[in-house]
């Protein structure tokens, strides 16, 4: 759904090719969706690391000049939107650190959960810090490290941390990836000419042609350097893939988590049709990510499918209100209806989630005043009851219509004609859960990681790795 659900993050690396940066760029370009608030390349030429990160989007902030500026074979990118540190250039990535082994930057898909917890006791050490990212903390259990490689040193960073990472680590002559034990966040790697690629999702490898290998596997950190690519399991898997990745944020070109996300996403239309049917003339998406599980409802059904409401691409993420108002101005502004095609008609809205219940209430209204005779409001993942604390940011408990309200308060309180939700067992159907479970704590609050550390596990750990 076209809401004001804030995102998280997508990287992409690149080792052993002329063009390092100039691919980098096209790479976060394709990433775009996954953060619009900064973004930033560091690339390196085998001695120095080179820099280029500022507020906005891809697009916006770098030029023919800011690349060409970008020297090396070897780059790693970010895009960025804040689930933990607060919106402004200090905490763009990647990060940059020089320390007495050298120098390193850093890309992090995710969010650390004990973050806050180990910030307390390195400042109380005396650890001075350059931004308010939890990424940082990671850096700082490098810092101290007194192994001898980097991806030791990373490693030893890693086991002191908990929560969600994909991360990217680039010096002067390497490239590194990891990925939690949980696999969170997706990561996959390929190969163009020769070059390794890393990224968050494969349509940023389809863009540049780079072919696909494979996923990043969880709990595994990939170094690559002159010798080529060698693989570590630093940690065992316990696969809790994010299935938000396959309802939302991934874009439908992408394979994620080794699927096909348009078409899981048309299988969630399939399913929730047959476990919601509706009675009405035309099924219609909520542009842009309704529109592969409106076209499976349509299809399961035999219920048409239409365009019947059109998003304007165009609008940033604020804009100038008229002094008099327009009511739902918000709405209009960045989606309209089709009034001849909606007029006497009865509607199947879909949508991919409800979170708070007021963007869709609206287009709801919207729909009804171009004509609308019935609206039925379907959805393609369950009610979303709890918080993530793992790098998406969604509103705390108390603002998620579904934790403290019934589907039929819901279905009353936006407007709509019925109300249904995809079941979580036709969800994880649809995903193809097979030798693995995901992540749900948005749906059932069963959170794979609870995590306060004791003192006592701080303060051993900043000092002693075991």
């Amino acid at each position: 759904m076209f809401k004001e659900k804030k995102e998280y993050c997508g990287v992409f690396g690149i080792y052993g090719h002329p063009e390092a940066a100039n691919l980098t760029y096209l790479g976060l370009y394709s990433l775009q969706h996954r953060g619009q608030e900064s973004a930033g390349i560091v690339s390196s030429d085998g001695e120095m690391l080179y820099a280029h990160r500022e507020m906005g989007l891809v697009a916006d902030i770098f030029s023919e000049d800011s690349l060409k500026k970008l020297k090396g074979k070897i780059a790693i990118g970010h895009v960025r939107y804040s689930t933990a540190g607060i919106s402004e250039k200090k905490n763009a990535q990647p990060l940059i650190f020089m320390y007495l082994r050298g120098n390193v930057a850093v890309a992090h898909n995710g969010n650390l959960v004990n973050a806050e917890e180990l910030r307390d006791e390195l400042e109380t050490q005396g650890r001075i810090f350059q931004s308010t990212s939890d990424t940082e903390v990671i850096i700082h259990f490098m810092a101290i490290s007194q192994r001898p490689s980097l991806v030791e040193r990373i490693t030893a960073a890693l086991h002191q941390v908990t929560g969600a990472y994909s991360l990217l680590f680039l010096a002067e002559k390497e490239m590194i990836a990891a990925r939690d034990p949980y696999g969170f966040r997706p990561l996959v790697l390929g190969k163009l000419d020769g070059a390794y690629v890393i990224s968050s999702e494969t349509c940023a490898l389809d863009l540049i042609g780079a072919h696909y290998i494979r996923e990043v596997e969880p709990g595994e950190l990939i170094l690559v350097n002159e010798e080529g690519l060698q693989s570590f399991k630093i940690f065992p898997e316990e696969r809790k893939e994010c299935i938000f990745e396959l309802i939302y944020f991934s874009r439908p070109d992408s394979k994620v988590f080794g699927r096909d996300v348009y078409k899981v996403r048309k299988e969630m239309g399939r399913q929730l049709a047959r476990e919601h049917p509706a009675d009405a003339d035309m099924v219609i998406p909520v542009p842009d990510s309704g529109m592969p599980a409106a076209i499976g409802y349509a299809e399961q059904s035999g219920i048409p499918f239409e365009i019947g409401i059109i998003r304007n691409h165009y609008v940033g993420r604020t804009f100038i209100e008229p002094e008099q108002s327009i009511r739902h101005f918000g709405v209009k502004v960045k989606l309209s209806s089709l009034r001849d095609y909606l007029c006497e008609k009865r509607v199947v809205i879909i949508d991919d989630s409800i979170v708070r219940g007021t963007s869709c209430k609206k287009i709801i209204n919207m729909v009804k005043g171009a004509g609308a005779k019935e609206v039925h409001f379907r959805v393609a993942s369950p009610p979303i009851t709890h918080p993530c604390f793992y790098g998406i940011d969604t509103p705390t408990k108390k603002e998620l219509i579904a934790s403290k309200h019934q589907v039929d308060e819901i279905c009353k309180f936006i407007d709509a004609d019925s109300l249904g939700y995809i079941s979580l067992k036709g969800l994880k159907s649809a995903a193809q859960e097979k030798g693995c479970e995901f992540c749900d704590a948005c749906f059932t609050g069963n959170y794979p990681i609870r995590y306060k550390p004791p003192k006592a596990f701080l303060q051993r750990s900043l000092f002693r790795e075991d």
